[in-house]
């Protein structure tokens, strides 16, 4: 019911696109038909997304693990079959078990792998193609997944790359039910065409186009009662359980007979216990037997005596855990509303924070990774939903807005053996080249993190420079959403920033404020109310790298004036607040307001001071840049050219000559020809 309602609700997300289509090919909504295959075994179903090549089906795969492949097993190999299809083996029983203990030795990510060889086994058992009526044989092969659909495909390797492989290799039938294209010499055709070689008993698609077959042969197949129209999802059940100490314990208690109990509300919530160790214990020598998890070792909290009716009983306790989802999944919630003892969140106090107009999220910004597209984001999503059926929450939508920030990069060291070693242990040499301990080591960038060992801590960063250097550098290592280089070097930029704008204030003698309780003149408010305009923009569109340039360039005008007024020197206070709140905070202070900057107002830019009135002539002779004059914003053609020929440099190329002609383009272009 949610996957449905999980796609279609992606449309109202500002979201990335790669993000929404991550998710909806995770959820793997397919539309085709479900068809039924008669065998000795029963009615073998397929989903198929191409129902219109059953003609070309000349083969079924199922899963090792299908449960009517034991069915299907043969006691021998029917007479005619081929030496490929047998693997070497004297029976099918031997060849199927043989290929079942592989299979399970490999993973299902390498098992559906593009560049891996096909393989299967024949189980000596047959099919009958519903719409030729023709045998087909029935092979196990482990690129057919039990997760997946229904564990079983028709195999059509005239349309199927992987199919195709298959065939070829157990020299099975290809036939095309899609016309290619003239000239095509290619194998598997995937694309569009008139169907041929589809005909059969009772109805037939030759001719038509891949969407008419596909209605027409679902069709006669409902009529038949050989199949019917399908949805099929990649998506699956949620495994809701680990067998980890950390995790919230399930509220579910075993009774004598093992059947399982809700605890009532009253009992809840319920807690871990104390543990000495965490590792989980196996009970058997046995390889078989489970491994009990790490609550098994308290056995007083394991096993307990509660009264859920009828009187006390003894229980056996739910020993596995929630996974971190349980919590992740709604984390933003509890944040609105954290000291309430009796709900999650009060409703008054949902609606008011999460309710916006137009939007059917409730957070507005959500800054996450992408690697987070199909797991957190995912599950957020459904459990949202099911509070929000049940009355719970006020939007459909757990996050209106995503934006994916971008990984920071560093320098990561391989020693000889191709290990990784601490970065902060490597030196670089005078020859610009990489040692460990006087052993030479390679140098590559890679993401930041403990798993190359090249993690920069940030209390070292707070201690040189101070937290607000750090998150300046941050912000102004280039755009939010691309990855960016770690550069400590670079860190003393973000710095001699805040020390200007600090000295910008306040008087380093004194302490005091050094700002002028005067207006600032015309140059300098039209300055600060561009500075305010640009970065409220970057700010409102997470462009903090550019904000921050805007800021330095503010920065940098007060400085080469040499004073600052109060509205400027506030103005920068306010700025700085959203990236270096500590050095704002004692900025606002010194100004002599009460705490806090981040209370107040962000600043506005006064509209009329936006309008340039003057801009740059470019004055050029023969089409080459000569000369750039500022000029007026209304200048005329006429006042145009009298400008650019009054030019110094223009006049030296003239050397008292007339020009031929004078091209104007006011107020930005005046090409001289000579």
């Amino acid at each position: 019911a949610y996957a449905d309602r999980l796609i279609a609700d992606l449309d109202g997300l500002d979201w990335p696109e790669p993000v929404k289509s991550m998710q909806r090919n995770w959820i793997g909504r397919s539309t085709g038909a479900s068809v039924r295959f008669p065998s000795a075994a029963g009615p073998v179903e397929v989903f198929t997304t191409r129902p219109d090549t059953l003609f070309g089906a000349t083969l079924m795969v199922l899963a090792p693990e299908h449960p009517l492949v034991d069915d299907l097993v043969a006691g021998t190999w029917p007479e005619g079959t081929r030496e490929a299809w047998t693997a070497g083996h004297a029976t099918p029983s031997e060849a199927v078990a043989d290929y079942r203990r592989a299979a399970s030795r490999v993973a299902d990510q390498d098992r559906q792998s593009e560049a891996r060889a096909k393989t299967g086994v024949f189980t000596g058992g047959w099919a009958t193609n519903p719409v030729t009526g023709r045998p087909v044989p029935v092979f196990v092969a482990d690129y057919v997944l039990m997760g997946y659909g229904t564990g079983a495909i028709m195999a059509v390797p005239a349309q199927d790359e992987r199919d195709w492989d298959f065939a070829e290799a157990y020299d099975l039938d290809i036939v095309r039910t899609v016309q290619p294209p003239e000239g095509w010499e290619g194998r598997a055709y995937l694309g569009d065409g008139p169907a041929i070689n589809s005909t059969g008993p009772g109805v037939s698609l030759d001719g038509l186009d891949v969407t008419e077959a596909k209605a027409r042969i679902t069709a006669w197949l409902e009529a038949e009662g050989r199949g019917r129209e399908a949805v099929s999802y990649k998506l699956r059940d949620w495994l809701f359980s680990r067998q980890r100490y950390w995790g919230e314990p399930f509220p579910i208690v075993y009774d004598e007979d093992d059947l399982p109990l809700a605890l009532p509300e009253s009992m809840l919530p319920v807690e871990l216990p104390e543990l000495d160790d965490f590792a989980p214990r196996s009970l058997s020598d046995d390889d078989t037997s489970e491994p009990e998890p790490p609550l098994g070792r308290n056995p007083e909290w394991a096993n307990v005596e509660l009264d859920l009716g009828g009187g006390p009983k003894r229980y056996r306790r739910e020993l596995n855990t929630m996974p971190q989802w349980a919590g992740s999944c709604w984390y933003y919630l509890r944040y609105l509303d954290p000291t309430n003892g009796e709900r999650f969140v009060d409703r008054e106090v949902e609606r008011y924070w999460m309710v916006t107009a137009d939007a059917v999220g409730g957070v507005d910004l959500y800054v996450g990774g992408v690697e987070h597209a199909v797991l957190h984001l995912l599950y957020s999503r459904f459990w949202h939903k099911v509070l929000f059926d049940l009355g719970e929450v006020s939007t459909p939508e757990p996050f209106q807005r995503l934006f994916n920030q971008g990984m920071i990069g560093a320098a990561a060291y391989l020693d000889e053996r191709g290990l990784y070693v601490p970065a902060a242990e490597v030196v670089e040499e005078p020859d610009g080249n990489f040692s460990r301990a006087g052993k030479p080591v390679t140098r590559e960038l890679g993401k930041m993190g403990k798993g190359l060992k090249n993690a920069i801590a940030p209390d070292e960063i707070y201690e040189a420079y101070g937290a607000d250097t750090l998150r300046v550098y941050e912000m102004s290592m280039g755009p939010l959403d691309m990855g960016r280089p770690w550069n400590t070097r670079d860190i003393v930029g973000a710095h001699r920033l805040l020390q200007r704008a600090w000295r910008a204030v306040v008087d380093e003698g004194t302490g005091t404020s050094r700002v002028a309780d005067e207006p600032p003149d015309p140059a300098m408010a039209k300055v600060l109310a561009r500075a305010v305009h640009g970065v409220a923009e970057d700010y409102t569109a997470l462009r903090f790298n550019t904000a921050v340039a805007k800021i330095h360039e503010l920065v940098n005008h007060v400085t080469k004036a040499g004073a600052c007024t109060r509205q400027v020197g506030e103005a920068l206070a306010l700025l700085l607040a959203p990236l270096a709140p500590h050095v704002a905070e004692e900025l606002w202070s010194r100004l002599g307001h009460p705490p806090s900057v981040g209370r107040q107002p962000f600043p506005m830019a006064d509209p009329t001071l936006l309008v340039d009135d003057t801009v740059t002539l470019v004055v050029q002779v023969n089409g080459k840049v000569r000369d750039r004059v500022e000029v007026a914003t209304t200048i005329t053609a006429e006042e145009a050219e009298g400008v650019a020929l009054a030019s110094t440099k223009v006049q030296e190329l003239l050397a008292g000559a007339a020009p031929r002609k004078v091209v104007t383009r006011p107020p930005s272009l005046v090409n001289v020809v000579l």
